[in-house]
């Protein structure tokens, strides 16, 4: 656990690929008729958002150190070593009986950031189109941080559940100011808070995985259809994660 503990990971992430369906439901299609040319240019303003996007993440590993409610009386999960609690009733039931607590950032890049900001004046269409991509492009590269963080649980013998970002449930979205200086975020991927806690780039994600000594139910129970498989390292070694 301790030299999981030290781990402080910077990885860059090659996303080729996604799911154009998703891409799709971010624009609000629910399978009305659409035009072959609009059809064909999804996929074309898809390619382009693959070409310009960087994306990269941080993550770090930080042990639970205890479950005192917070000054408020709020449930809450205190880690060692940072200043980052985990408050609300969500954390509570998300990290009951975590040993540890993976907290991490990713983002498609201030690339992307910098092509919806010209489509914007430009093109306003393909913009939206670009718009739902990006989103697609940096959840990919949320779910290859998070295949690196269940293969780091997996060689310490632990066992993860589902990544949880600030905002969702009752996670308070003023976590992140202080989430993101745990893992010198803006440093290491340059991304900054807006006064109403939005992050740029737009094109960002962070979020807090559980790490456990028990195989956990809600999370990595079999190969088919996780979303960590495009970027999974532990299949080849011949045992699954959640075994």
């Amino acid at each position: 656990m301790l030299a999981l503990a030290a781990q402080n990971a910077y990885e860059r992430y090659e996303v080729t690929s996604v799911d154009r369906t998703e891409v799709l439901r971010y624009l609000g299609y629910s399978g009305q008729p659409m035009a072959e040319e609009l059809d064909a240019r999804v996929d074309g303003v898809v390619a382009r958002c693959l070409e310009v996007a960087r994306p990269a993440g941080v993550w770090r590993v930080f042990e639970v150190a205890g479950r005192e409610p917070a000054e408020d009386g709020r449930p809450s999960v205190q880690l060692k070593g940072t200043k980052l609690e985990l408050i609300g009733d969500s954390m509570r039931e998300h990290m009951e009986g975590a040993a540890a607590v993976a907290v991490m950032a990713v983002t498609a890049g201030m690339t992307v950031e910098q092509e919806l900001r010209r489509l914007s004046l430009t093109d306003t269409v393909e913009q939206c189109i670009f718009d739902a991509a990006g989103t697609t492009t940096v959840e990919r590269a949320a779910d290859a941080c998070e295949a690196s963080i269940v293969a780091a649980a997996h060689t310490a013998g632990l066992f993860t559940n589902f990544r949880f970002s600030p905002g969702y449930g009752d996670m308070p979205l003023d976590t992140q100011p202080v989430l993101l200086a745990a893992l010198d975020a803006q440093r290491k991927l340059g991304i900054t808070l807006s006064k109403s806690l939005l992050m740029t780039p737009t094109k960002s994600v962070t979020a807090v995985i559980g790490l456990f000594e028990e195989p956990q139910p809600t999370s990595h129970a079999s190969c088919k259809d996780c979303l960590c498989a495009g970027f999974c390292r532990i299949r080849a070694a011949g045992r699954p994660c959640w075994a």
